[in-house]
């Protein structure tokens, strides 16, 4: 299997090294975002699990002074800390908001390079098929006519190993993209959500304090 490799590798031509590139590329900035996501994931989860008993007391003061790395503990911290200045939920919510606009960028940090070199992976795959096939008529075009056949199935086939590479790379590129792309949106969606609990907390705060007034 590795001698097929080598060969098929080989046969592909100059074209096929710039599209293992990419593919290595790709999978190391993969596996450096799914790593990302899944600490974030887990640290906004725990999170989560010791602000929840606090938000059930109403003990806003405890959950400013979180301290932790996570995501949600920050939103959370910048809605805290807005109401201290202002009771109005809409300030609140802005402050929280604006907590969010702050983690997501992070979350999608080059998430989007995958699809790129995906596009890239094929294009190179063409392209060097495309490069190969002028060859192959070229090289036909002066060849012995006996020969001219099966040299030029010859060479096609060998031109075709670009684009094989190439289809071959991208694929598991888009389909990583895809993963990554679906576990940012779950993320950002259990941090809204959980930014809307807290909204709604404090509106019903506020409102039992004013039916006591």
């Amino acid at each position: 299997m590795f001698e097929t490799i080598i060969r098929f590798f080989q046969e592909g031509g100059t074209f096929m090294f710039p599209i293992a590139v990419v593919l290595a590329v790709g999978l190391a900035i993969a596996l450096e975002r799914a790593i990302y996501l899944s600490r974030a994931s887990r640290l906004n989860g725990k999170a989560l699990k010791s602000i929840q008993p606090l938000l059930m007391r109403k003990d806003f003061d405890s959950i400013g002074r979180i301290s932790d790395k996570s995501a949600i503990t920050s939103i959370f911290t910048a809605g805290v800390n807005r109401m201290k200045d202002s009771a109005d939920r809409d300030e609140i919510e802005y402050a929280m908001e604006e907590g969010v606009m702050e983690v997501v960028p992070r979350l999608e940090k080059r998430t989007s390079y995958l699809a790129t070199l995906a596009n890239i992976a094929t294009l190179l795959g063409l392209l060097g098929t495309i490069i190969g096939l002028i060859a192959a008529f070229s090289a036909v075009a002066s060849a012995d006519p006996a020969e001219k056949a099966s040299l030029l199935s010859e060479s096609i086939s060998v031109a075709m190993n670009t684009t094989a590479f190439g289809l071959i790379s991208a694929i598991p590129l888009l389909l990583l993209h895809s993963v990554l792309q679906t576990k940012t949106t779950e993320i950002v969606d259990n941090l809204e959500m959980a930014g809307v609990k807290f909204l709604n907390i404090i509106s019903k705060d506020k409102t039992a304090k004013q039916n006591a007034q």
